[in-house]
């Protein structure tokens, strides 16, 4: 009988992976800092800053959307962008906790 693997992860690592695929990218890291920084923000002005064409950062978007790390609102033809603040709390949670498992000095394994 066939299942799914994702089936044997607890809830928060799976959460956690998706997070961390949406950070695993420099562009989206890159349109987190903007957003950070502006608070709000619409699509075109971060196409304006960034080395991309405006597809490729709305695929960059909908990825982070996806993950829960940015929301949008619709304002007219245009979709205004801003940081999610209970995705980015829980990301901030789940990344704080992971991190908190690994000992402050890792020594080299002995292979």
């Amino acid at each position: 009988m066939a299942f799914a693997k994702h089936t044997e992860f607890t809830a928060a690592d799976q959460e956690l992976a998706v997070i961390a695929k949406a950070l695993g990218h420099p562009a989206r890291v890159a349109i987190l800092r903007l957003l950070a920084a502006r608070q709000a923000c619409v699509c075109g002005e971060l196409v304006a800053e960034l080395p991309l064409s405006q597809s490729t950062v709305s695929q960059h978007l909908k990825e982070l959307k996806a993950a829960g790390l940015i929301q949008g609102d619709i304002d007219g033809p245009r979709v205004c962008y801003c940081l999610a603040p209970a995705g980015w709390a829980r990301a901030q949670g789940l990344l704080a906790a992971f991190l908190a498992q690994v000992p402050p000095t890792v020594s080299a394994c002995s292979c």
